[in-house]
């Protein structure tokens, strides 16, 4: 699994008033390092969130972020962090074979599935249901992933009854981030891709067009949960994690994650 997942680590944060002086440097007492696997659609948001979090608590934060099937892999071996961040329906799935507890799970926010374009590339009519199939049919390639959103996108096509004519011309790729770069380096005039709104907002810098999200009667948003790494044995670290948890359903994080594009969870 280890290269499905891109790893980082947050900056350092500090806690006013309880610190100590070590070779120029001011850290806080009694820090932790705490450790994150989280989805990348949520990326925009956490790692703000994340970063807020270091400041308040004085403690940092390591976090990985992989696709969905990356994230399924990991819950069933040994624990490999304090907490863990994944689509709710990838939970449930693992909760109904045992393969994870049913314990309680702290639902941070939302994410839609939108439509993206290279630079150059004239945007689709994406509007309404049956513009979308039209652009579907016309369309020289289109792009999706092989994790969370591609399986939506999948059914989306059978749906619209356009699954056989469209996957002759459809390229499949690992994550978002892939569907994103793919676009990025594709050459035909006719080809757009489908993502979490979140990712594509990440590579809008580079170019990418973000042509809208898919219409009202077709959108699809994935929910998040936060929640302790199941069967992770760290007593020590369990007040920490929880601090955490907390901090990503307060009211700055939400406020952090609604600029990033994720809507409050329902």
């Amino acid at each position: 699994m280890r290269a499905a997942v891109r790893s980082c680590r947050s900056r350092p944060g500090a806690r006013a008033g309880v610190a100590v002086l070590l070779g120029g440097l001011v850290l806080p007492l009694h820090a932790i390092e705490l450790s994150v696997l989280s989805a990348g659609a949520v990326e925009p948001g956490i790692r703000p969130a994340l970063a807020a979090f270091e400041r308040e608590s004085g403690d940092t934060v390591r976090i990985d972020f992989a696709a969905a099937p990356a994230l399924r892999a990991a819950l069933r071996a040994a624990p490999a962090a304090d907490v863990i961040i994944v689509p709710q329906g990838a939970l449930d799935e693992l909760a109904a074979t045992g393969a994870v507890g049913a314990g309680p799970r702290a639902p941070i926010g939302r994410v839609g599935v939108g439509v993206a374009v290279r630079p150059g590339v004239a945007p689709p009519d994406i509007g309404s249901a049956e513009a979308l199939k039209a652009a579907l049919l016309s369309a020289d390639t289109v792009v999706f992933n092989r994790a969370s959103t591609g399986v939506y996108v999948e059914a989306m096509l059978q749906r619209l009854g356009v699954a056989n004519a469209v996957r002759a011309k459809s390229e499949r790729v690992a994550d978002g981030a892939s569907v994103m770069r793919r676009l990025l380096a594709g050459t035909a005039q006719r080809e757009f891709g489908f993502g979490a709104m979140t990712e594509i907002s990440l590579f809008r810098d580079q170019g990418l067009q973000l042509v809208g999200p898919l219409p009202a009667s077709l959108q699809n948003f994935t929910t998040y949960v936060a929640l302790p790494w199941p069967g992770a044995a760290a007593p020590d670290r369990a007040d920490a994690v929880a601090r955490l948890i907390r901090h990503l359903q307060g009211a700055d994080a939400r406020s952090l994650f609604v600029a990033a594009g994720i809507a409050p969870a329902l």
